[in-house]
């Protein structure tokens, strides 16, 4: 970190260090706003908010807070087990006011300098039935360019598959949308249980429409719930269009009308293009994970990008990034659109990052890879009953950012630990990256939560620096014949095994192989190069002392990054918000929290002669490392 002052001879002459220096509010910044999830509907978690700056970052201060007072702890009791909430969310700015959904679908809107509440709603999801993985990433806005009630609408969906829509200045629901505001999504899903089937990333608006996918329970059972993407007109709530992701040849309903189930779902954030009337889902893995023996090709969009028609749902094209996935290697990421400049030409493209580590560039209007992406064999022999692809998509260009792992690569902290975690390493299946899942047990690295995941990449389009989150650790997947599945959690009805999925720990309890196992990465898009890549956090806040110096501990979430060479970010089970040089990584400012900060960063600057905010929801993730919170938190430079 940056010193506040200088040392030595500055102490000796002036007894300590100066204040901070004021914010120039009358030179300001740029007015820039955050009116979408990603930032932009394409994402990029970029912003051209330039008042804070590397050089005077060290001196943010912390604001306002406000709490939803929207939380849960994990809770065991005679009608189950219930895991505890997560803040996920990163809020929308719209004019003045910001507008953020707590981890049981409770919408909040405050005034964005000032963190008073202006209106809530709440849409009381049984949070016991519906809630079993508790948080909510974001809402979406809408607005008619007209004055008055509804013409501006905030867009949610629910744990409990509902979308609703809000009156932007008073929270009451439009009654002209659906029934008195709110939509049913259930009509036309198979039957399932309520915590099988819900929302939990923001809609995507594009042509007056409402556009979103779902979230599906992993690993229970072959006929889960369609994973169709639906778009519903933001005015009357009538369904405007539906894609179920199956092979074109395929009815994309059954006989009895629903949609047709099992098919893959698009849980994470989906982004637009506008301008081209394009929507582009990924996709995420079709039931169950680990086993697709059943699937006779109905994972044929699994593990995509799907570039839709906006007005139709239409496929334009798609590009598949993992052939008939076994690993739960999802993709897992809004995509993300930018420019590039390539032979002198300006290329619209989408950066799709993934659970791999790999990073495919292809182009927005085709689908195809603007990088060479070479088909590489792959290991085969899968468990009875499965099949296997026999290659799989490698980008040649933007360098893997995972490695395999062999029992040579084992770590501990003595040479007893070291020893078990090399037998352990060894006792598995163990051909790289895509060694199927089997009944010995296979090693599964990267794991299924990446590589990258839903919080990443924040993409700098000036200087084509691309920004991620990297989980460099090992798991395991091991399938159980059915005949020894009693009590087994991830049952995979349907198949002839269940299955297990977990870490390769030490007896201690710490990942097998050295750390950091989570890295911040920059890497240049144009070159295809690395930049560099430092670990985040420490286990200070899930380790006892004195066990708290291991530096690079994963977590979930992902970065902002700003015009002026600043990368925000919490992610890490450390309860701390820091700021990192986007040049070189380095840590310049940090600031404690009261939990883990699990969520996308935004930031925002409301008037020229107005402060840059930055604000993070702290609330911990529902994996229990961290205790759960309702803190939304802003920073500033201090008013001059």
């Amino acid at each position: 970190m940056r010193p506040a002052c200088l040392f030595g001879i500055t102490v000796l002459l002036f007894g300590g260090c100066s204040g901070p220096p004021p914010t120039n509010l009358a030179t300001g910044g740029t007015v820039a706003g955050w009116p979408a999830y990603g930032a932009t509907p394409g994402g990029t978690h970029f912003s051209r908010a330039d008042q804070i700056t590397p050089d005077n970052v060290q001196w943010l201060e912390k604001v306002w807070e406000h709490n939803s007072g929207d939380f849960r702890e994990a809770k065991f009791d005679e009608e189950g087990f219930f895991t505890q909430s997560s803040f996920q969310a990163t809020p929308i700015l719209i004019d003045e006011t910001l507008y953020y959904c707590s981890p049981f679908n409770r919408v909040f809107a405050i005034d964005a300098e000032t963190g008073v509440e202006r209106w809530s709603y709440d849409p009381e999801i049984d949070s016991d039935a519906e809630a079993v993985l508790p948080n909510c990433r974001g809402v979406s806005s809408w607005q008619s360019g007209a004055d008055g009630f509804c013409e501006h609408r905030i867009i949610t969906a629910t744990l409990d598959a509902r979308m609703i829509a809000l009156d932007g200045k008073t929270g009451e629901p439009c009654p002209d949308f659906g029934n008195n505001g709110q939509v049913d999504m259930t009509p036309g899903i198979s039957r399932h249980a309520a915590m099988e089937y819900g929302v939990t990333s923001p809609p995507a608006i594009i042509n007056d429409v409402a556009v979103t996918g779902s979230m599906v329970l992993d690993n229970q059972r072959t006929d889960a719930p369609s994973g169709v993407v639906r778009a519903y007109d933001v005015r009357t709530g009538e369904l405007a269009w539906a894609w179920n992701p199956v092979p074109p040849e395929l009815s994309q309903r059954d006989q009895d009308g629903n949609f047709r189930s099992g098919t893959t779902n698009v849980w994470s954030i989906i982004a637009v293009d506008e301008a081209r009337d394009l929507v582009f889902v990924p996709t995420g893995n079709t039931n169950p994970d680990h086993f697709g023996g059943h699937r006779e090709g109905l994972d044929y969009y699994s593990s995509s990008v799907v570039a839709l028609n906006g007005s139709t749902g239409r496929v334009v094209w798609h590009y598949q990034m993992v052939h008939h996935d076994l690993w739960d290697y999802d993709t897992p990421a809004q995509p993300t659109l930018m420019d590039l400049q390539i032979n002198g030409e300006t290329v619209p493209v989408v950066v799709q990052v993934t659970k791999m580590g790999m990073t495919f560039v292809l182009h927005r209007e085709t689908g195809e890879p603007v990088f060479a992406v070479e088909e590489r064999p792959v290991p085969q022999n899968p468990a009875p009953g499965e099949y296997l692809s026999p290659t799989q998509p490698f980008p040649s260009h933007i360098p893997n950012l995972v490695e395999s792992i062999t029992p040579d690569d084992a770590w501990g902290f003595t040479f007893w630990d070291k020893g078990v975690c090399r037998d352990r390493i060894a006792a598995l299946r163990n051909d790289g990256i895509y060694t199927p899942p089997t009944v010995q047990g296979s090693i599964l690295v990267p794991t299924n939560g990446g590589g990258n995941n839903w919080g990443s990449p924040a993409i700098d389009p000036d200087r084509k620096v691309m920004v991620v989150v990297t989980w460099r650790m090992p798991a395991t997947v091991t399938l159980i014949p059915r005949v020894d599945c009693e009590g087994v959690m991830q049952g995979q009805i349907g198949t002839p095994y269940c299955v297990d999925t977990g870490m390769v720990f030490s007896p201690l309890g710490v990942p097998c192989t050295e750390p950091p196992w989570a890295t911040v990465d920059a890497v240049d898009i144009d070159r295809g190069e690395v930049l560099w890549s430092v670990p985040l956090g420490t286990t200070r806040n899930m380790a006892p002392f004195p066990f708290w110096w291991i530096k690079g501990v994963p977590g979930i979430g992902g970065p902002t990054v700003t015009t002026s060479g600043l990368v925000f970010i919490g992610t890490a089970p450390e309860h701390k918000l820091w700021a990192l040089d986007l040049s070189s990584g380095e840590t310049l400012w940090a600031a404690d929290l009261p939990t883990a900060a699990n969520s996308v960063p935004m930031t925002y600057q409301l008037r020229k002669d107005g402060r840059q905010f930055v604000v993070v929801a702290a609330g911990g993730h529902w994996s229990g490392i961290n205790p759960p919170g309702d803190h939304l938190i802003a920073y500033a430079l201090p008013d001059g």
